[in-house]
């Protein structure tokens, strides 16, 4: 049968049967730039890859970058779904929310191990509105000195939180932190007991820190690991697009929010008291 009749007899049109499809110019050069994103951030998913192309100047929409990642075979591993609680302390973040920047922080330790296998200990630190990663030190041991040292230059930097929320480990409960904070006029949030859930920010946090650092990297020292903390921070906060932000960046939301006035005051006074200068954020 001619092609004419066949077309005919299903009712289709000959330049449809005559059609091939065409790959744009820029489809390959869009792929490699794909593959090598997903090669740097191998935790991102196809809707932050987008993104990514998309602040790098690439015009494609997230149907066209599904595809692709679907054509090229591309995944991220699944992971099991925790089931969502809403905690019962009266501090937990579902009911003491952060609704301005510099209202709330919060703060954790993670642990790893060199290659030699000396246990290495991570205190990170959160601001739970513009979820900037303000601190990621690293130290083969933590105390609450330690501690200190880490929250008085983050408050001559940023000044003082009125909250800050941990759970009851001991650096974080000892009188000399909490006298710290009360001199500051940064009011204590302890979650309850083994309820990690009412710790959400810094436990998102440090999960990111763990998928796409800790279980990436094998380190040889604590300079390595003190030097990758650091790279991975500015990363985080200027590169990494963040999809409850809008897939914006921390730095970027932060740009566009100040303290508010109490906060201000809270940087002034500390200031004043300061023989270093503090930065108005």
């Amino acid at each position: 049968m001619s092609e004419r009749r066949a077309c005919l007899a299903v009712e289709q049109h000959r330049s449809t049967q005559r059609y091939r499809a065409h790959e744009p110019d820029d489809e390959k050069e869009l792929v490699k730039a794909m593959h090598e994103l997903a090669r740097q951030h191998p935790r991102y998913g196809h809707r932050r890859i987008g993104a990514l192309l998309r602040r790098d100047g690439w015009h494609v929409n997230k149907k066209r970058v599904q595809r692709l990642w679907r054509q090229e075979g591309l995944k991220v591993r699944s992971k099991a779904r925790k089931r969502k609680r809403l905690g019962s302390s009266k501090n937990a973040c579902t009911r003491r929310r952060a609704k301005r920047k510099n209202q709330v922080w919060s703060y954790d330790f993670v642990h790893d191990l060199t290659e030699s296998g000396h246990q290495l200990k991570f205190l990170t630190v959160v601001d739970e509105f513009t979820r900037e990663s303000l601190a990621v030190e690293v130290a083969y041991s933590f105390k609450a000195k330690d501690v200190l040292v880490v929250l008085e230059r983050l408050a001559r930097e940023r000044g003082a939180p009125e909250f800050i929320r941990s759970d009851n480990g001991p650096e974080f409960i000892a009188a000399a932190v909490v006298a710290w904070l009360e001199q500051h006029g940064s009011n204590t949030a302890f979650i309850q007991p083994g309820a990690p859930w009412e710790n959400a920010y810094i436990e998102t946090f440090n999960g990111k820190l763990r998928d796409e650092l800790l279980d990436r990297e094998m380190f040889t020292c604590l300079a390595e690991a003190q030097h990758l903390a650091r790279e991975y921070r500015i990363q985080y906060n200027h590169e990494r697009p963040h999809s409850s932000l809008g897939y914006r960046t921390p730095a970027e939301f932060a740009s566009g929010h100040s303290p508010s006035g109490s906060a201000t005051l809270r940087l002034r006074a500390n200031a004043r008291s300061s023989s270093q200068p503090v930065r108005l954020s």
